[in-house]
């Protein structure tokens, strides 16, 4: 009656776990919630006043192609952003709006994994640890998830150079997330050409998740269509091959409820995507595509945000100094922190600071009888910068 996959295959979701973990805990008289990677400040009131401007228009059927406004402001915001030549993305044919890239990363599995590939199941390389859209895309495809470890000693990226070569002849879709979630990695454009050249060798779909790729410490992340273009050799006729990039407003803009981001890269996958999307995908409401093309058109508001989160990591380094192993992210907005025992120490920080984390080991997967996520916890520092210092404060004292 049910699909087996849904019961068998795929963990009960990672915050439902934490809460049975923490469940026979007294509950905090003033919770600091930490757990979930949701930005806590306000979307830019402009984009506000937009949404209330247009909901009139909530009586129209919204595109699935999107607006045109909404296009060509991601074009732009990617030609400027990435440095591509005006003129390289037709806003047409590269990029697809979607309901926040959660939609896309999960439903590129569905456009990319076939029901089997040179007479097997279908591969589907995920880094571990993982955002679970990665998983719940692979297993539903009816792919076989394969996970890479990224821990430290591979600078906390995959090592796709690790993957069988047999491994690699059934692959059809690989995941990569730049900046990473949870311990922000940012992949260079050498690391991220060779994997392009991998994936189009063995004709498997490279989907980068990107959506933290403007909050960073120091160095300003590199992109997919960045690296793609930069190795072209078509004479421009599909830079993108086997390429496609997802990006969202959740972080960006403090927009998480807007629902809002986007896919781009290979016209033929962003095809593919509208033709899923015109069957079951979700509609993204007129006043919110509009709110989105203003969003994308401002970089004001963005150097802001990304500023506070600069400042919270500052506040973390002087605060934690080394405690649980602690090291400043390329980019995003989690700590990834060493506690010996996962688990252990989330109940220890509810139960005695009142301050709600992940275990690291609920983001990741056993691979050869070791899960790389077990010692860790994450730690998001989505809180205004008080409440983040005090809370850090408290779990120096407390680990």
């Amino acid at each position: 009656m049910i699909n087996p996959r849904l019961v068998h295959e795929l963990n009960e979701y990672p915050f439902a776990r934490l809460n049975t973990l923490i469940a026979d805990l007294p509950q905090p008289a003033k919770p600091i919630i930490l757990s979930v990677g949701e930005p806590q400040g306000p979307v830019p009131q402009f984009a506000r006043d937009i949404v209330v401007r247009d909901l009139g228009m909530s009586n129209k059927y919204p595109p699935n192609q999107g607006t045109p406004e909404l296009c060509k402001a991601i074009v732009g915001w990617l030609e400027r952003r990435y440095a591509l030549p005006p003129g390289t993305l037709d806003w047409q044919k590269h990029v697809l709006p979607l309901a926040g890239s959660k939609e896309g990363v999960y439903n590129i599995a569905t456009v990319a994994v076939p029901q089997e590939k040179n007479g097997q199941k279908p591969a589907v390389l995920i880094p571990n640890p993982f955002y679970q859209a990665y998983l719940g895309g692979a297993v539903l495809s009816g792919g076989e998830p394969v996970f890479l470890n990224a821990n430290q000693a591979t600078g906390f990226l995959p090592d796709f150079d690790s993957v069988p070569a047999e491994t690699w002849k059934r692959t059809s879709l690989v995941y990569l997330c730049s900046p990473g979630n949870p311990q922000g990695a940012s992949a260079s454009l050498a690391y991220m050409q060779k994997l392009i050249e991998q994936c189009r060798r063995h004709d498997a779909v490279l989907a980068i998740d990107e959506c933290y790729t403007e909050i960073y410490n120091e160095t300003v992340p590199a992109g997919g269509l960045e690296a793609a273009l930069a190795m072209d050799e078509t004479g421009g006729k599909n830079p993108f091959a086997n390429v496609v990039v997802f990006h969202s407003l959740s972080k960006r803009s403090n927009a998480a409820g807007l629902r809002s981001g986007f896919v781009a890269g290979d016209p033929y996958i962003v095809a593919m995507m509208l033709r899923w999307k015109t069957y079951g995908g979700p509609q993204v409401l007129i006043p919110i595509q509009n709110a989105a093309a203003a969003l994308w058109n401002d970089e004001a508001h963005v150097r802001e945000i990304r500023a506070g989160y600069q400042e919270r990591f500052r506040i973390a380094k002087s605060v934690l100094h080394n405690k649980g192993g602690f090291f400043m992210p390329d980019g995003g907005f989690f700590l990834w922190l060493d506690v010996g025992d996962g688990e252990a120490a989330t109940r220890k920080l509810w139960a005695e600071g009142g301050i709600k984390v992940l275990p690291g080991g609920y983001v990741s997967r056993e691979v050869d009888g070791v899960n790389p996520g077990d010692r860790y916890i994450r730690v998001a520092l989505v809180q205004d910068i008080e409440t983040t210092r005090a809370a850090l404060t408290r779990m120096a004292e407390i680990l």
